[in-house]
């Protein structure tokens, strides 16, 4: 039904992209996620470039980060030992920049790849962004809420064309494998 449609990603993408940098702050990463209310954001180096991803999932997964040592003097500061404050300052600050919690690297897709092909491409890598570059600068980002915003305005205009028109019902399934119904059937 989405190639059928002939969309792109290019269509279908946010245009006003949040992205952070390695080196910002969680807390500023975390504060930028919560009032976009989005569930991501790319990571971008200085000249633009997508160095990774940061995700809700990045983020609950912070604390395996430590190295084993960190983890060993973690550990002696919870059972009440006392720990060096240039250790455990050091620890802190180590821990509190996006680069220490982001996915390295990214998928990234052009403009003009279908939606079809975004929406295998998310499924086959069980991922749920992708950022969208044009000339390697990245001009957007598509979100699998992107693409079922697509299907549910799709399947409105086909409700709204069988009501216009006697056409034979299809299923939902039939409406995704097939796209529009040929005249008369």
């Amino acid at each position: 039904m989405l190639d059928e449609a002939i969309f792109t990603a290019g269509d279908l993408m946010t245009r006003d992209v949040a992205v952070v940098h390695p080196e910002t702050s969680l807390l500023e990463a975390v504060k930028l996620m919560a009032r976009r209310r989005i569930s991501g954001v790319p990571v971008v180096d200085a000249k633009g470039a997508v160095v990774g991803m940061l995700t809700e999932g990045d983020l609950m997964r912070w604390h395996e980060g430590y190295s084993d040592r960190e983890r060993w003097w973690l550990d002696m500061l919870a059972e009440g030992s006392d720990l060096a404050p240039e250790f455990l300052a050091g620890v802190r600050e180590g821990h509190r920049r996006v680069e220490s919690v982001m996915g390295k690297g990214s998928i990234t897709i052009s403009e003009d790849m279908p939606a079809r092909e975004v929406a295998h491409l998310m499924h086959e890598k069980s991922i749920n962004r992708l950022p969208v570059l044009r000339d390697g600068k990245l001009v957007g980002i598509i979100a699998r809420s992107d693409l079922v915003r697509a299907l549910a305005k799709r399947l409105e205009e086909e409700r709204s064309a069988a009501q216009q028109q006697p056409v034979a019902r299809r299923s939902v399934d039939e409406a995704l494998r097939l796209g529009r119904p040929k005249p008369g059937h």
